[in-house]
């Protein structure tokens, strides 16, 4: 795994748990947030995940 995998999945699972949070407390704009910080974190693990996949394409002999 590289950086920006670690960090996509950590920012993925705070941003799913501030979802939870704003919908267990009605707080509708804390559940957007976190919504979109749970996106934001899945792209930044696919961004890793490419350059992950290049890199082995570069190294391969």
């Amino acid at each position: 795994m590289n950086e920006e995998q670690v960090k996509g999945k950590i920012k993925e699972g705070v941003g799913e748990a501030q979802e939870h949070l704003g919908r267990v407390t009605g707080n509708r704009e804390q559940e957007a947030r976190g919504h979109a910080r749970e996106q934001e974190g899945k792209v930044q693990k696919k961004v890793g995940d490419v350059e992950e996949a290049v890199d082995k394409v570069v190294r391969k002999p």
